[in-house]
């Protein structure tokens, strides 16, 4: 069976305040009415969609772009009047009946009033009614009314089309709504569970009730985690370049370029975490003009494709490996000047050694390895 959507949105809801029609009105980015839409366009089980709106308000509609998304009908003097007109404007089967100001509408009751459809010719959700309820008169209460059997009524109500339309025709002047409408034709309606998302958007307040349940969820934030390992040997010199400090040594690293093994491990965790490759991709060892480069070109140019990726770096961890030279003494530049050339506050820096127990090739002085870690987060 066809199931058409029959949107009603041809009232002026002055109790919601603001300027325009409260389905005019936008709450989180877009107008109440076009959040509607969207779940019934979205649903698979709705082959088409009648939007009802106020003569005076076709301009709107149109600025929006919603008369390629539904088929428009013009509303009526009250709202049976717009119904009439919207079923008038649809052949479907089978009719779900919405109010436009319901833009917070759960899929799944969609799917519980289609069901139920299945065996009754009109079917509606609803809420079982939880509060007490008073009677009252000039601000005082006067009585408690059971609220055994009362439910609290919601949309989309939905109907076999021939019988509420022939319904409408005869029973439709005054209703407060098509359940209503329904009954006084003798329809039995079966009630569904509805969902306490399903609210009806109609004083000021509502719009920030509506923006909560429509605003995207938190998501998850991307948040990436590069590694960086790399390890130069010793030679010929009088210092070694680390984290960008010069540190005097017996010895130096020896490496195509300054051998910093520190810039080096830093800068690869980061192409590491954007999912770039290494140092060697963005700068070839058998390209000339890399021979003897201080190493902070490299790292710069991976902390300005992380920016340009829309990524912060939020902290960066190196751990030096070696016997000697001591790092304890100038871990300090170390931090600065790397923060420095990535752009940090420095607190979020860590620059770290340790020894291997003379074990293996650091243990036996041959060089000096390092670990690194960066943690980027999109922007």
């Amino acid at each position: 069976m066809t199931t058409a959507a029959i949107i009603v949105a041809a009232g002026r809801g002055r109790r919601a305040g603001g300027p325009l029609p409260k389905q005019w009105q936008e709450v989180a980015g877009r107008p109440v009415v076009e959040h509607t839409l969207a779940v019934f366009e979205a649903h698979p089980r709705v082959d088409r969609i009648t939007l009802v709106i106020a003569p005076e308000d076709m301009e709107l509609a149109q600025a929006r772009g919603l008369p390629d998304r539904a088929v428009i009908a013009l509303g009526g003097a009250e709202r049976s009047a717009s119904v009439r007109n919207g079923l008038a404007a649809t052949r479907a089967e089978r009719v779900l009946i919405h109010d436009a100001a319901r833009c917070c509408l759960p899929s799944g009751v969609i799917d519980r009033v289609l069901d139920a459809l299945d065996t009754h010719p009109a079917a509606a959700p609803a809420l079982p009614v939880t509060d007490a309820l008073w009677t009252g008169a000039e601000g005082q209460v006067t009585g408690v009314q059971d609220r055994r059997g009362l439910f609290r009524a919601q949309t989309p109500q939905g109907f076999h089309r021939d019988a509420i339309t022939a319904a409408h025709a005869t029973h439709g002047a005054g209703a407060a709504d098509d359940v209503e409408v329904a009954r006084r034709a003798g329809l039995p309606v079966a009630i569904v569970e509805g969902d306490a998302r399903n609210l009806k958007i109609t004083t000021p307040a509502d719009f920030a009730r509506a923006a909560t349940l429509l605003e995207p969820a938190m998501t998850i934030p991307d948040i990436r985690t590069g590694n960086g390992f790399d390890v130069h040997r010793f030679g010929p010199g009088d210092h070694v370049m680390l984290c960008g400090v010069k540190v005097p040594h017996g010895r130096g690293l020896q490496g195509h370029s300054d051998a910093d093994v520190g810039m080096h491990t830093v800068t690869d965790a980061i192409y590491g975490a954007l999912c770039r490759g290494d140092i060697g991709q963005h700068f070839p060892p058998s390209d000339p003009q890399w021979r003897g480069c201080e190493s902070h070109v490299f790292l710069r140019h991976a902390c300005a494709l992380a920016r340009e990726m829309g990524f912060t770096i939020t902290h960066v961890d190196c751990t030096l490996i070696c016997e000697f030279p001591k790092i304890g003494p100038v871990a300090g530049q170390m931090r600065t000047r790397m923060a420095e050339v990535m752009g940090m506050d420095r607190d979020r820096v860590s620059i770290k050694a340790t020894t291997s127990e003379k074990l293996g090739f650091t243990g036996r002085g041959e060089g000096i390895a390092a670990l690194a870690t960066a943690t980027l987060v999109k922007t």
